[in-house]
């Protein structure tokens, strides 16, 4: 499905997010790099856009963008280089439960709503953890399922599960792609479990941050210094 989607997959998340997207993942990006010096994660990176963000920080010495779909993958690539940043970037296939990498390698790791799309999120949340050096930062930005019983809890489900589609219709003809995608939301968990989860793997003071009425949140945890 990600595969088939590769081509339109930039211009479906900037018609459904406004464009706002990008400025998410470039504060997530300075906020999970930080101070710290040294070499960042992407996880499921798709079309590159995280790795890209991380790559501009002065203070991010490398970043590694990792994906199972090849074609996301390649289309990362050809972005890196219009943005004249291939030299700052090294993107892989790979499987983010069972990330190739050794432990403490990198200073900080994100994912950019591809949590949803983990067969075992618990497990590769683990594996970031376990590449991230102690002291380093994990940071998931993510559509989550809203909590609570204002008017936007009931409204935007029905918003995402009715537009999104006829989105994916009209500009990728691709229906059935952005049919999952609200359904993968409704069976998600909300930010606050998001978080427990984050806790249970070893990350501390964690930290989170809604945006679109809820709808969207980063959430940031440290690696203690003695892990």
């Amino acid at each position: 499905m990600f595969s088939r989607i590769a081509g339109r997959y930039d211009l479906l998340n900037t018609a459904m997010t406004a464009g706002r997207h990008h400025a998410w993942r470039r504060a997530a990006a300075r906020a999970a790099a930080g101070s710290l010096t040294g070499p960042a994660l992407d996880v499921a990176t798709g079309t590159g856009d995280f790795a890209v963000e991380l790559a501009r920080l002065p203070r991010v010495t490398r970043a590694v963008g990792l994906d199972f779909s090849r074609e996301m993958l390649a289309a990362a690539r050809r972005k890196a280089e219009r943005k004249q940043l291939q030299e700052r970037i090294d993107y892989l296939a790979g499987d983010a439960h069972h990330l190739p990498f050794a432990d403490h390698r990198f200073t900080c790791a994100v994912a950019g709503f591809g949590v949803r799309n983990f067969i075992d999120a618990p497990k590769a949340i683990g594996e970031m953890v376990r590449v991230v050096r102690p002291g380093g930062r994990v940071g998931l930005l993510e559509i989550v399922r809203l909590d609570g019983k204002g008017p936007a809890s009931r409204l935007l489900p029905l918003c995402f599960r009715y537009v999104t589609p006829r989105l994916g219709a009209a500009l990728a003809r691709e229906r059935e792609a952005y049919t999952y995608l609200p359904e993968s939301v409704q069976g998600f968990m909300t930010a606050n479990r998001l978080a427990e989860l984050m806790g249970a793997a070893g990350l501390r003071n964690v930290t989170v941050k809604k945006m679109a009425l809820g709808s969207v949140a980063f959430l940031m945890g440290e690696k203690a210094p003695s892990s």
